[in-house]
């Protein structure tokens, strides 16, 4: 029985994995295909073709990206791009959910932002039960004045799919910092805690040390 189960748990380590990226991709793949739509039916890709290829929707994507950016980026563009912020400023409802999206788009990519770049420690949900979170901004002037005292927002990821989550705002000295990485943390959530990053980085690092060992 340890004979079986030692090949079957080395399968899965290998099969596993492959399965769900594999899947995952293809999630992405098929999504990103959607743009196909956008074409006119005569010169769509399956028509032209005769068959459906997989992956040509990304293409396309990617392309999309670059031209607008390309468009946005000189001052015909922008000009493009601030008529039409200003017409969906008017319509009230639009209006928030745009402009929320839009700050937390450029607050995630640009090179100075703190938004998803640090891991720490917080009391979820309840006192004395702790819990990875991203912190999100530290820049909370109206909640502060209402509260009386310095909070910082964090966003508590579920797991294994750390896509939904909540916003919580803590109060910054319940909050504790964590020499974890960003990549580390999002494993640890994914592998609901089975894998301890510290573990693989102690592994990693005992077998550096004995293969610079000298052989005798």
């Amino acid at each position: 029985m340890n004979f079986l189960r030692r090949y079957l748990v080395a399968g899965l380590l290998v099969w596993l994995p492959l399965v769900a990226t594999f899947f995952v991709i293809r999630l992405l793949v098929n999504w990103m295909d959607q743009s196909l739509l956008l074409l006119p039916e005569t010169y769509h890709p399956d028509n032209l073709l005769g068959f459906h290829l997989p992956g040509l929707g990304v293409v396309l994507s990617l392309l999309i990206l670059l031209l607008t950016g390309l468009v946005a980026a000189n001052l015909f563009g922008r000009k493009l791009v601030s008529l039409w912020e200003h017409l969906l400023s008017r319509i009230p409802l639009v209006r928030s959910v745009y402009s929320a999206v839009k700050q937390m788009v450029e607050t995630m990519f640009s090179d100075n932002g703190k938004s998803f770049r640090k891991v720490v420690l917080v009391e979820f949900p309840r006192r004395g039960m702790w819990t990875l979170a991203f912190l999100t901004s530290d820049e909370q002037g109206p909640v502060q004045q209402a509260t009386g005292q310095e909070v910082i927002s964090v966003y508590v990821p579920t797991t294994p799919n750390p896509t939904g989550g909540y916003f919580v705002l803590v109060p910054k000295d319940d909050v504790r910092e964590i020499d974890l990485s960003v990549d580390d943390g999002l494993k640890l959530l994914l592998s609901m805690g089975a894998v301890n990053p510290i573990e693989k980085e102690a592994i990693a690092s005992v077998d550096g040390l004995a293969e610079a060992e000298p052989k005798p």
